[in-house]
């Protein structure tokens, strides 16, 4: 089995986990928030429904951009995953943010209501959390995991993750068990103050912790969408593997970009030796690109083009994306 077919197992296995999960707990709030009254809890119901959808559309992500490319998407479908990971941010604000928003400004600007069987609530989000620390602990393990085998940080590579599944569920597993403790705050204070307001509270606070995570991750849905580039050691290593090849002079532009998860696209621009012949450079482009292909698992599309180093269009073009490269490397200014 490739990496990218344990990576996609994983986030599908990580996906369905949080979906089953988030379903279940969607259902016992919103019985908890009729019988109880609190609008904390039919808050927490809405954000578990909103959760529940967000899976959804995670699992559409991954199965969506698994197909093969065709004649009409010659570079695959693995931008797919961001598109839909984006629904999946914005269906967090829309359906979740927003009703736990209006739920407690009501709350706290209407009628004062009586709160009814607060230990009902208090029993479906300790049953709730229990629920949550799962989905997030296969979450956190999945994350881990592929940090360890990447050489990084949990936090860095959180941060570098081509795959938004994991990073997706993460944060709003997070975010449920955030929202569960202000739910059992404003239950608590309701009950021990007989004052609907902190009930109103946590909903608001609920709303705002959910906007935060839809902005956080359609945030990086967003630059991955628009195409990012690769990750800085790849193109490093691509950098330095095109300088050591015999028939290169000069590395005169690199780029790249994420055409999907654990699917880099490789475009460079190279001075080749002036001595070689046409056929000679031809075989060199068709070596180099095996070699890369072969040496960077995520490289799956290279294209080497012979140009002039001195050329003053293509080097004014360069400067205008990266700066003087002279005192900053290509993969140091992306």
């Amino acid at each position: 089995m490739s990496e990218q077919e344990e990576s996609g197992g994983e986030s599908t296995l990580t996906v369905l986990l949080a979906g089953g999960v988030n379903l279940a707990i969607a259902i016992l709030k919103l019985i908890a928030g009729i019988i109880t009254g609190s609008g904390a809890m039919l808050s927490e119901a809405a954000h578990s429904f909103a959760d529940t959808i967000t899976e959804v559309l995670l699992l559409t992500a991954l199965k969506r951009s698994e197909r093969p490319a065709d004649r009409l998407h010659p570079f695959g479908y693995g931008k797919e995953r961001y598109f839909w990971s984006l629904l999946a941010a914005v269906s967090i604000f829309a359906s979740g943010a927003m009703f736990a928003l209006y739920e407690g400004f009501t709350t706290v600007f209407g009628e004062s209501t009586d709160q009814t069987s607060p230990i009902v609530g208090y029993a479906v989000l300790g049953i709730a959390f229990l629920l949550e620390g799962t989905s997030w602990l296969q979450a956190i393990r999945q994350v881990r995991k592929e940090a360890r085998q990447e050489r990084r940080s949990f936090f860095t590579y959180l941060r570098m993750i081509d795959d938004p599944a994991p990073k997706t569920v993460l944060f709003e597993d997070s975010a449920a068990l955030i929202g569960l403790l202000l739910a059992f705050a404003g239950i608590g204070l309701h009950q021990l103050t007989g004052s609907s307001v902190w009930d109103g509270i946590a909903s608001i606070l609920i709303g705002l912790l959910l906007a935060c995570v839809a902005y956080l991750l359609g945030r990086t849905n967003r630059g991955l969408l628009v195409g990012r580039q690769a990750d800085p050691r790849i193109v490093r290593g691509v950098r330095d593997h095109l300088v050591a090849a015999p028939e290169i002079e000069a590395v005169v532009d690199l780029q790249t970009m994420l055409m999907g998860t654990d699917q880099v696209l490789v475009c460079a621009r190279v001075d080749f030796d002036d001595s070689l012949g046409a056929a000679d450079v031809e075989f060199a482009c068709v070596r180099i690109a095996g070699e890369l292909t072969e040496g960077f698992n995520d490289i799956t599309e290279v294209f080497i083009e012979p140009v002039p180093r001195s050329d003053p269009n293509l080097r004014a073009a360069v400067l205008a994306r990266y700066g003087d490269l002279s005192t900053r490397p290509i993969e140091d200014s992306l």
